[in-house]
């Protein structure tokens, strides 16, 4: 038995000492770093150096830049000129709430408070930049170039609100993965409020049809909750996409209104109507090595659209002109192979409706 314990321990340490080396992490994606590493790891000299980094670069509101690897050599001279043109703290692109969890799984083993106060102060950035309404923009503050309007938008896009609530639900339910912050009952509270603001939010801003519950738009006017234009590019619309997420986040909801219940039946015939049966979109290099994208009759398979126009109900596509298309083979090069236009991801939805319906006995 002690030969055993004495093996056991010698394994352990050989793996820990592994760890507690420098990795290579250069060709990794910081959500990769900050999120997908092995548990040990967030305990390591190099997690907690990136962390020091990650609280250094804090905007004065609290919340973070996107697109920063912290994981790499910060180019100083781009940093200086992103904090000069305003663009500032953002949800984009997994901004914010990223390094939030990040920190909290560093905090777990080194407790340095601040992290946990960098968090806090994130997560009161968090309330700072929510709508009234319950909605969150892309950006906040939103960004003062009026090509760049849309930032001020409720933003589904790229599942910026959606991470937000999740990071929020996580904090109200307790969950194991800030167990160690040990967050106090009214930072709880607080998180739960804005859950809720954010799911009525979702609920006012569903796009309803002769009367039925659809989807949702990639982004909505922060005013009027209408659909809303982004880049050229990505008009008003049906979102066959960011919609996937919404439905999958109401549905993850316990003991669901019956407002969520009818958002949840409408997304769903939304897309059992709106699926392009037997297709499969396909992303390739051509001939001369440039991006490319087609679809491909497949059977048994299904896409759909990214975007449906809300008169028509069809897919369109659009080049930088924002003049509607109605097939992606009539997209310029540039546009149909660097964009992705056609999404697979509603399949999560309709697999997991029949266990949501069982669940909640509807």
């Amino acid at each position: 038995m002690k030969k055993f314990r004495f093996l056991l321990y010698a394994i352990v340490g050989l793996n820990f000492v592994g760890l507690n080396a420098q990795q290579n992490l250069s060709s990794l994606s910081w959500n990769k770093v900050a999120n997908s590493m092995p548990a040990e790891w967030y305990a390591t000299d190099q997690a907690v150096q990136i962390a020091d980094t990650v609280v250094a670069y804090q905007t004065a509101i609290g919340g973070w830049t996107k697109n920063t690897g912290f994981h790499k050599k910060i180019n100083q001279e781009e940093m200086a000129k992103v904090r000069k043109s305003g663009i500032g703290a953002t949800f984009d692109n997994g901004a914010t709430v990223t390094e939030m969890r990040y920190l909290a799984k560093v905090y777990q083993s080194h407790k340095d408070a601040k992290y946990k106060e960098a968090f806090l102060k994130a997560f009161n950035y968090i309330l700072e930049a929510q709508y009234d309404n319950g909605g969150w923009p892309q950006f906040y503050p939103v960004r003062p170039s009026k090509s760049v309007s849309y930032s001020a938008c409720i933003t589904f896009n790229d599942n910026a609100y959606v991470n937000v609530m999740y990071l929020l639900k996580d904090i109200y339910e307790g969950n194991s993965c800030f167990a160690a912050l040990d967050l106090d009952d009214n930072v709880k509270k607080q998180a739960r409020a804005a859950f809720d603001k954010g799911v009525k939010c979702i609920l006012d801003t569903q796009i309803i049809v002769d009367g039925k519950r659809t989807v949702w738009c990639a982004q909505h006017d922060q005013n009027t909750l209408k659909p809303a234009k982004a880049r050229a590019y990505e008009l008003p619309s049906f979102s066959g996409a960011e919609s996937v997420n919404i439905t999958l986040l109401l549905m993850s909801i316990d003991n669901p209104t019956s407002d969520i219940v009818a958002a949840v039946k409408g997304a769903v015939e939304w897309f059992e109507t709106h699926k392009i049966a037997d297709m499969k979109y396909e992303r390739y290099r051509d001939e001369k090595g440039e991006k490319n994208a087609r679809l491909i009759p497949s059977k048994g398979m299904s896409v759909w659209a990214r975007f449906y126009d809300l008169d028509t109900g069809k897919p369109f596509f659009c080049d930088r002109d924002g003049v509607k298309r109605s097939s992606i083979g009539d997209l310029g090069k540039e546009r149909r192979g660097g964009y992705s236009w056609y999404t697979s991801s509603p399949e999560k939805v309709l697999k997991n409706y029949p266990k949501w319906i069982q669940k909640n006995n509807l």
